[in-house]
């Protein structure tokens, strides 16, 4: 951001940069803790690998053909070092994700943590539910898992601030595909053969963020 450059506010920088604060603190918090693999499924073109690129570490970065192979075009103009990072190609609706990340030599017998920031909102419920099962199915003991779902009502309805945030990123070729209600995002996650499932409000990170609006969880394997 250019020097004097207004600094923007509005509600949904407010959201991206809470829910990018929570997502910064647990992949800082996995490589303290020894962490040698780390997983964006979704990345797109997140930064992480290249911010918080450390010794030891392996980043693997799963999304769909298309964008890998834009992303890997950008980064390799901008004369990035790139050893400690895999890119992995796979459509999260035809391939098979676990197939994807052992080909790109993931050892499923080495804790991993996995990143899906800003990616299960976008997908059918049901492609969530079989793509967290295949992340489960790789991941070892000691695993941590950190997501975020967009919520709605208990009562299956949407606030008028949310419906427009749909409308608007829906408008850019984004729609948001699922709204899950607080106990129904953990259920999934159980349902997905994960533990220790344990789910904050983003307004948690921001109080300025209206509670309720998404959840950030974090799940791992016991």
């Amino acid at each position: 951001m250019a020097l004097g450059q207004r600094v923007p506010t509005d509600r949904l920088f407010r959201y991206i940069a809470a829910r990018t604060r929570f997502f910064d603190d647990q992949t800082l918090s996995a490589i303290a803790g020894g962490a040698e693999q780390i997983v964006l499924v979704g990345a797109g073109y997140d930064g992480r690998a290249l911010r918080f690129r450390s010794r030891g570490v392996r980043f693997f970065e799963v999304d769909h053909p298309a964008t890998q192979a834009d992303k890997r075009e950008r980064v390799a103009a901008l004369g990035a070092d790139t050893a400690h990072l895999t890119l992995v190609p796979a459509d999260f609706v035809t391939d098979d994700v676990a197939v994807a990340l052992g080909a790109a030599g993931h050892a499923r017998t080495a804790p991993s943590l996995f990143l899906c920031e800003g990616v299960l909102p976008y997908l059918p419920e049901e492609v969530t539910l079989a793509l967290l099962r295949c992340l489960r199915s790789v991941a070892a003991r000691g695993s941590r898992l950190a997501v975020d779902f967009a919520l709605r009502g208990a009562d299956g309805t949407v606030a008028a601030g949310e419906a427009a945030l749909d409308q608007r990123v829906a408008r850019v070729g984004e729609p948001i595909r699922t709204r899950l209600a607080r106990g129904d995002a953990v259920a999934l996650l159980v349902a997905a053969g994960w533990d220790d499932v344990a789910p904050r409000d983003i307004a948690d990170v921001d109080a300025a963020i209206t509670p309720s609006r998404a959840l950030l969880v974090t799940a791992g394997v016991s």
